[in-house]
């Protein structure tokens, strides 16, 4: 469901919109599910209820009018060799291109949504992306929305780490590896 065109509403409004979407997708019964699957391109989406964190974040957007499957796929097959190679591919694949952390990382980077890493929590609004190293080369992402720590220190993330999409205070429970406020180039 869109809420608003993102075509008609200012920076502001649009993270909170954001916000507003990544809270509307909590749903503690999504199963983790890492598994590649084929799916439509664009806009397509693995079952509904699976996912792992970077559906969090496909999802947010997608509920704002913006396929992050395309976006991703667009600028990856422009610009190939700016992507990580972790994964032993030689072109771009419409079925997890996007659905890979260090992919978006790399590609709001490209996109000058990327933001300072701090350790004070009020740096990180609602709309924001972060990422985290969990370690051992794993990565991790989430959107951060508009619902603050019992402290009132930081806002709350929604992400899948396992136990569903869910709102948690994790904020700075991992090393912080990417700071984004992506609003797409319409």
């Amino acid at each position: 469901m869109l809420l608003i065109s993102p075509l008609w509403i200012s920076a502001q409004d649009f993270f909170q919109q954001l916000s507003a979407c990544a809270e509307d997708i909590i749903d503690k019964n999504i199963v983790y599910d890492p598994t590649y699957f084929t799916i439509n391109y664009p806009n397509g989406d693995i079952p509904e209820n699976k996912g792992v964190c970077t559906d969090v974040v496909i999802r947010s957007y997608r509920k704002m009018g913006i396929d992050l499957q395309k976006e991703v796929h667009d600028d990856m097959k422009n610009n190939f060799s700016l992507y990580p190679k972790k994964w032993g591919l030689h072109k771009p694949d419409t079925n997890i291109d996007h659905r890979r952390v260090p992919n978006l990382m790399t590609y709001f980077k490209r996109h000058n949504a990327e933001l300072p890493i701090t350790t004070n929590g009020k740096d990180y609004l609602p709309g924001d992306i972060v990422c985290w190293s969990l370690g051992g080369g794993l990565t991790h992402i989430g959107i951060v929305i508009d619902q603050m720590s019992h402290d009132r220190q930081r806002h709350l993330i929604v992400h899948n780490i396992g136990n569903g999409q869910i709102a948690e205070d994790i904020l700075f429970d991992y090393i912080i590896i990417g700071h984004y406020r992506y609003k797409n180039r319409v």
